[in-house]
């Protein structure tokens, strides 16, 4: 079936059925159907959530614990025991935030919120988490799926540009009903998960009849712009005899400001090691727009036969504004007496005014039709879901004005790295009316549009039969097949801008500002908007034309897999065992292009095929210390395919510097064995006790490369052999090991108004390898060697207080020529505070104070006192009501 056929056949149904429940009355949330996934119920693969009121009556503890276990999870009014206790069955390594844990604190986004759980690490972009880095393995390498399935990019922005990593700002934490991070794969999930998988549960309906309707509405505000933020989500539905719905929307809306300064270095032999290049100021102007939209619904006969419907849409549109204003010395560094560093400014170049205006969209997308039947003592469930995650930019005009200063002016500017950050402080002379509009002229317009998508069908059926071998006990043998077709394409059209080289005092907006705590000039603003109105959005030329080609890439990538796997107890001892075998087949189509010793423009049509299959063989153990004591033993093993852009086959070709940019479409996958051993003790009231360790060996970690190499000089004639070809390789063995420690307790026998009274901390320790230049080896990219979390609550009576800290060491975040030219994202600690307080009658209010320590985002070059950008957001002030019937 075609994807378009099938979405608008998915949308019919939902928004069909959707307004036939809107009569349905109200009540609380909770439970839903088992899903099915490339994940059977025996795979303890999560894929909705249950409710677990600890007034269920009709429902037994190990009841409970059975649902969770088998193929659902937590939803908003599930309690952490019953999380805790669904982690403490698992028969491999898993951690469950539940949606009270979540709303507990002031994150925003699912990334924010997966970053309290243990081993993970969190990238952040525009004041908000992006990326979710597990045990020291990028976003590119890691595994996202809601109820089961897995989720696609919207957008190619991931660290390392591989083009897998989902970025989990686009999802709201108000759309969620629970996170679940796996660290230890099953055969029956995804193998493509080398440092574990995130499960964003589904919020679905309780088990008890009835409706039922929650709420969440606030808003806030951000004193750096004196802008505002708003909030809202809604959840609906229940159960009526046999049929069940769910419908949820959640909004988010900020206005956040950004005070950014990026300094770039010379990093040569030539110039002193702190000498700047460049100084560039940016005042950012956010408006970003999240949504969440989801529906879950189905028709259950029993426990073992029912079929389900399941969708969403979640993402953002955000319009951008950055002013620029840029120095830019000669090079000419001296030292002065009294260590400050000095350069010259020549003129016109040297100072310039610019404005970034554009506009995003991005959308996740998830269609799935499912169901479970049992079939002569056998459990089958089955399902098909369509998955598309979009990027849309249907502008992005930059600008530049240049500063003209008068006949024989001499500029100077003199400079240190005394700044917060390091971040360089200077003074300008010799520029007279620098920060005045008037002495600018447009110099440079170009604006582009983009237009990406990654799409995929997902076709699985698994059974559970349940058998009786031996004196084992609690047996079962699961089978498995699945089938993954995946359609991904990047398209980028620049324009050509004709102007003419007006005035910046034509477009100038608002009066002189000083920020970034009043350390720099930023002189006026260019009106967003204005130059459009002007002079347009351009026309596509032949370079236009080239430069889209060069970006343009269509890719295929279709996965086969099946699986079969035991499980048994023998005593007190769990036995998981089973092996997943995996069929890979992409093919490739881009362009060889760029322009020829003449001049003159070319692209040719590139195209590459890659089959590939793997086995992924896993053993698992739980042994039951007793009194709530376990520990665990396993081995897994996991995959991670070639990012599309590095195995793209296209070639980017600029003969004048003698250089092509292209990927490697022999690249191997990278593969990773994984043994985890821990030790885990359940204290009352949802309290752990654990300690873990881990070790990935890894073969093919793939890294970017400088070769040279000759080219058919009848493919590039008259350039000169042979070219220097930045693309990728794989690398030797590499490893990923480490510790994991996690304790969270309430505390007991305190004196009456301190019960109530808890604490929790988590720290993860991460020693990776890898070879990041010829004989020279590193941490991973996206390593972190220290990660932790540490907080403090008091719940009593209705009240409740908490205070977060999340702290992360530096990462490795590009790689240079050099250890000098390394890029690294700095350490960072972030504090968050919440309060909120029950009333009777299932209402109740909130207030939370986001970013307490105004933390700043910060890379640095080679060292941590050479800043390349550090940016801060100040506090965020958030304050609103809950309510549910």
């Amino acid at each position: 079936m075609q994807s378009s056929a099938l979405r608008k056949a998915l949308l019919s149904y939902a928004v069909s059925m959707s307004l036939a429940a809107l009569c349905a009355p109200a009540s609380v949330w909770a439970q839903s159907a088992p899903a099915s996934g490339d994940h059977g119920p025996a795979a303890n693969t999560s894929t909705t959530a249950t409710d677990a009121d600890s007034d269920d009556a009709g429902k037994s503890d190990k009841k409970k614990v059975k649902d969770l276990q088998g193929v659902h999870v937590v939803a908003p009014r599930t309690t952490e025991e019953m999380a805790r206790a669904t982690q403490q069955n698992a028969p491999n390594l898993i951690n469950i935030r539940t949606g009270d844990e979540i709303r507990a604190l002031p994150d925003v986004n699912t990334a924010e919120a997966v970053r309290r759980i243990p081993g993970i690490s969190m990238e952040t972009d525009e004041g908000e988490g992006r990326y979710v880095n597990i045990r020291g393995f990028d976003a590119d390498l890691n595994s996202t799926t809601y109820a089961g399935v897995r989720l696609l990019p919207t957008n190619n922005a991931s660290p390392f540009g591989g083009y897998r990593g989902m970025a989990l700002d686009s999802i709201p934490t108000g759309f969620i009903g629970a996170i679940k991070v796996t660290k230890s794969n099953l055969p029956s999930q995804d193998a493509e998960a080398l440092g574990g998988t995130i499960e964003v549960l589904p919020k679905t309906a309780p088990e008890e009849q009835g409706g039922f309707f929650e709420g969440d509405v606030g808003g806030g505000y951000e004193p750096l712009r004196s802008t505002g933020v708003t909030n809202f989500s809604l959840t609906g539905g229940g159960r009526f005899n046999n049929f069940w719905i769910t419908v949820t929307a959640s909004k988010h809306n900020d206005g956040r400001g950004i005070d950014d300064v990026e300094p770039a270095y010379f990093n040569d032999s030539a110039h002193p090691y702190q000498a700047v290049n460049d100084i560039e100021q940016r005042d950012y102007e956010l408006h970003r727009r999240r949504h969440g939209y989801a529906l879950d619904m189905g028709y259950q006969i029993d426990d073992e036969n029912q079929w389900y419907f399941r969708a969403f849409e979640a993402g953002y549109t955000e319009v951008y504004e950055r002013q620029y204003f840029d120095v830019i010395p000669d090079g000419n560094t001296t030292v002065l007496p009294n260590g400050q560093l000095q350069d010259t400014l020549t003129f016109p170049g040297a100072i310039t005014k610019a404005l970034r205006d554009e506009r995003e969209t991005s959308t996740e997308r998830f269609y799935m039709l499912g169901g479970q039947n049992e079939l002569g003592g056998t459990n089958i469930d089955y399902h098909v879901a369509y998955v598309e995650g979009t990027y849309k930019k249907p502008y992005d005009y930059n600008s530049t004005f240049t500063y003209n200063a008068p006949d024989g002016a001499q500029g100077l500017v003199t400079y240190n790295n005394s700044g917060p950050g390091h971040v360089p402080v200077y003074t300008i002379s010799g520029a007279p009316g620098y920060l005045d509009p008037a002495n600018y002229t447009l110099t440079g317009i170009n604006n582009d549009t983009a237009y990406n998508f990654d799409r995929e069908m997902t076709y699985a059926i698994n059974s559970k039969t349940p058998v009786n071998w031996g004196s084992l006990t609690d047996q079962s043998l699961n089978f498995g097949v699945s089938v993954r077709q995946r359609h991904k394409q990047t398209n980028s059209q620049p324009y050509n801008v004709a102007f003419n080289p007006i005035s910046m005092s034509q477009v100038a907006s608002g009066s002189n500002e000083t920020y970034y705590d009043g350390i720099y000039q930023n002189g006026v603003d260019i009106a967003p908007g204005a130059l459009q109105r002007i002079f347009g959005y351009g026309t596509i030329g032949a370079n236009e034309i080239l430069a889209a080609q060069q970006q343009f890439l269509d890719e295929h990538e279709d996965i086969y897999a099946g699986y079969g796997e035991y499980l048994g107890t023998y005593g007190n001892l769990g036995i998981l065992g089973g092996v997943r075998y995996e069929e890979t087949r992409d093919r490739s189509h881009a362009y060889s292009a760029g322009v020829d010793a003449s001049g003159n423009p070319f692209a040719n049509p590139v195209n590459s095929r890659h089959n590939y299959h793997n086995v992924f063989p896993s053993l698992q153990f739980r042994y039951d210390l007793g009194e709530n004591m376990l520990v665990r033993v396993a081995y897994s093993s996991t995959i991670a395919r070639p990012g599309f852009n590095q195995s793209n086959p296209s070639l980017s070709v600029d003969l004048g510097s003698g250089t092509v940019q292209t990927g490697n479409p022999n690249l191997k996958p990278a593969t990773a064995n994984s043994v985890d051993a821990s030790f885990e003790k359940y204290l009352p009231n949802a309290g752990i006790v654990s300690v873990g360790v881990f070790d990935k060996e890894i073969s093919n970690y793939i890294v970017p490369v400088q070769t040279t190499q000759a080219f058919d000089s009848s493919l590039f004639p008259g350039s000169s052999q042979p070219l220097r070809v930045y693309t990728y390789k794989n690398a030797g063995s590499s490893y990923a090991r480490g510790l994991e420690l996690n304790w969270n307790q309430q505390f007991q026998n305190l004196p009456d108004w301190l019960m109530g009274l808890g604490a929790g901390a988590n720290y993860t320790w991460v020693d990776s390898r890898f070879e990041i230049r010829p004989g020279e080896y590193s941490l991973l990219p996206s390593t972190s060697k220290n990660t932790w979390n540490a907080s403090i609550f008091y719940k009593r009576a209705g009240l409740s207080l908490n205070l977060a800290a999340y702290s992360v060491s530096a990462d490795l975040f590009a790689i240079g020529t050099d250890r000098s030219s390394d890029v690294f994202n700095a350490s960072r600690t972030s504090m968050d505070f919440s309060a909120s307080y029950d009333f009777p009658e299932n209402w109740s209010i909130y207030f939370a104070v986001k970013n307490l320590l105004n933390t700043p985002h910060a890379f640095y070059q080679g060292t941590p006192d050479r800043p390349i950008q550090r940016e801060f957001y100040d506090v965020t002030y958030l304050a609103g009501v809950r309510f549910h019937f």
